[in-house]
Parts: structure tokens; sequence; C-alpha cells
């Protein structure tokens, strides 16, 4: 009998209609941005109630971008989690702001915002949270924005299809709102991201910064009044959004009841910290915490084990502050403790939308037959 196939952590779906819908914009010739780009701001557009959105090239500068649009530059900070992909820090890095790190909540992994109201100082321009294991406390996160007079930009790299308690979508509320569309999120456009603005000034704004500064002048010439960059998607990858767009419910509902099977394979006995069950979660990721102080083997050796046995293995983050850039800034270890033990003890499982019922299985039956074979 031949080994079953690899199973990755992450796979993008994507159909033969939208192949063939690819291939009819390469034969169109438009392939730069064009009408498929409008369609697919439109279909943003109105799956976050009616905000104006951009796309981008990715989630990383879709923040980038939106730091741009607030202004935010040297001497200003922005507070955010350490416990989150690289890419909001470094943009704030970038910009010339300086990154404020405080801890996660131990369960949904998001910003702790009793540590956030903490960290605000004069120099506070913004707060950058990550939408993690669940939906941030919307009320919350904006109440306390709107005490300090800061901006909020949501990292929703996670979150597209994810809603809140009352059933209104991530995005469709609040200030701006990153959306990622790399192959490991709930839709793709191979590569791409978007950002939700607040109104269309904001949004003629986000054109000119993702290309070059440009604007028209009267007479049609071009003009260029601020250091843009050349971010704009094509129309390649926005014929693949718009295909994604129209089957997100389903890749989201596919995702939630992958979950619930991994979590009902593992009620009975939970070796691993599971992730929560909550109501609105669109489950980009199965991140789970192994129980490391119980086993003889390290998590790259429970990496490697799993990768034998062909299951993809990922790990959902290590702690950002923590990386070499963020040291030299003079972050250091035991600052925050929740981040450390979750980058410590973190990995992601795989879960995607093509995935069945089996693989779950196939994947709790490995782990738990490692967690056996290793335990103390």
């Amino acid at each position: 009998m031949s080994a079953p196939a690899f199973l990755p952590f992450a796979r993008p779906v994507i159909d033969e209609a939208t192949i063939a819908r690819v291939a009819d914009v390469i034969r169109s010739n438009w392939i730069a941005s064009g009408p498929n780009v409008l369609a697919f701001e439109q279909a943003l557009s109105d799956y976050c109630g009616g905000r104006p959105v951009r796309s981008l090239t990715s989630a990383t500068v879709a923040m980038e971008v939106a730091l741009q649009l607030c202004g935010i530059g040297p001497g200003d900070e922005v507070i955010t989690p350490a416990q989150t992909f690289f890419a909001g820090a470094n943009m704030i890095t970038k910009v010339g702001a300086r990154p404020v790190f405080v801890d996660c909540d131990p369960v949904t992994r998001n910003l702790d915002l009793e540590q956030a109201a903490a960290a605000i100082t004069p120099a506070t321009r913004a707060i950058l949270p990550t939408h993690f294991l669940a939906p941030l406390d919307h009320a919350r996160l904006y109440a306390l924005a709107s005490a300090h007079g800061l901006r909020v930009i949501e990292d929703a790299a996670l979150a597209i299809g994810s809603r809140y308690p009352d059933g209104v979508a991530v995005g469709a509320r609040g200030d701006l709102v990153a959306f990622s569309f790399h192959p490991n999120k709930n839709i793709t456009t191979i590569e791409g991201g978007a950002l939700v603005v607040g109104d269309a000034r904001e949004a003629a704004r986000v054109e000119a910064l993702r290309f070059h500064g440009i604007h028209r002048l009267p007479d049609g010439t071009r003009d260029v009044d601020v250091a843009g960059g050349k971010y704009n998607l094509s129309d390649v990858s926005a014929a693949i959004g718009v295909a994604q767009m129209a089957q997100l419910e389903g890749f989201v509902a596919r995702r939630r009841m992958l979950a619930r099977e991994y979590l009902r394979l593992w009620s009975a006995e939970p070796a691993c910290v599971l992730p929560p069950d909550v109501e609105g979660h669109s489950w980009n990721m199965f991140a789970v915490l192994l129980p490391l102080e119980r086993l003889t083997i390290t998590r790259q050796e429970f990496v490697g084990l799993m990768q034998a046995q062909g299951i993809g293995v990922g790990i959902s983050y290590e702690a950002c502050h923590l990386a070499t850039l963020y040291r030299n800034q003079g972050w250091r270890a035991g600052q925050f403790p929740v981040t450390e033990r979750i980058a410590r003890e973190t990995v992601s499982l795989p879960l995607f939308a093509a995935m069945t019922e089996a693989d779950v299985a196939r994947v709790c039956a490995a782990v738990a037959a490692i967690l056996a074979a290793h335990a103390k």
C-alpha cells in the first residue's frame, strides 16, 4: 500500500472555473490593474457594508499605507502585540516610528487591552492589533482609542470571513482594516491584500500611495505630492479574488466544520492546549500549544516526526519582540510571558477548505501517537 499523500498545513482552493477566468484575463491582454481590480474592490466593499476598499499587493503593504495615511513617522509610537507576525512591527519601523509591544490574552491570543492602555504615552499615535484566534473585542478597543485620540489599524490578515458576535463582518466597522489574500489565507489572489478605509478622501489617498504618489491635473498631465510606492494589484490576481469572494462563505463554513471536528476528536483528553471555539471565528489556522513540559522531545523534533508521517506543521507565531531587529531596539526576553510561552509551544496543524474529516482524524491520530511515544 502506498503512503498517503503529503498533507500541508495550508493550501489554497482554486477551481477550474477560476483557472478559466484567469486564462480569459490573460487572453484579453489587460493584465495590469483594470476592470477586474474594480470588480474585486466592489465585492470587498459590499462584504464590508459598503465601506471603501482598495486592493494592494499584500497586507504588509496595506499596513504600511495605513500608517502613511495616518501621518505616522519619526518620533511616533504605535502599540502592537508581541504575539503576531512580523509584518505590522516591521512597517511601523519602516515608516520611522517605534513599535511598542504588549502581551496578549492567553486564550484568544489577541492584544491585551489593559496592557495596551498602560503603554500609552504622549508619543502614541495609533494601535495596530491583530485579529488572531477570534475577532478582537471591538467595543473595548475603540473605546480605548477614542479616549486617547488614537487611530486604529486592524491587522485582519487572518480574519477575512470572521464576524463579531452581532454578525457584522470584520472590516465592516472600525477605522482602517488590512486584509491578506496570501495562499494560506481563507481566500487568495496568489499574493495580495486590501485596505478598508473610512471615506472617499482616504480611498483617493490610498490610490496615490499605491501608485507612485501620482494624481492627475486638469490638463491630463500627472503630478506627485507624496513619495508613493508601486503596490497596485494586477487584473490577473483580482480575477482570482472575484471568484474567491463568491466562495468565501462556503470556505469559512467548511473550515468551521473541520475545526470543530478537531475539537470533537480531542474533547475526551486534550493533550494540547486547544484554541477556543468562538462564534464568528473564520478559522484561518488551527494553532495549538504542545505540552512540551510533559514530553521528551522538542517542538522541532515534533515537527520532524509529523513531517515523517506526511503531515505539514507551521509555527504561528514567534515572539516578535525577540527578533534581532527588536532586541536591538531594547526589547528583551521575560517582558511578555504569555507571548513567549506561545512562541515556545505553538504549532499550526493542517486546516484548509479542501480537507476531509478523514484528514483531521489522520492528524489527530499522528499527534496522539507522537505524544504517547514521547511522554515523560
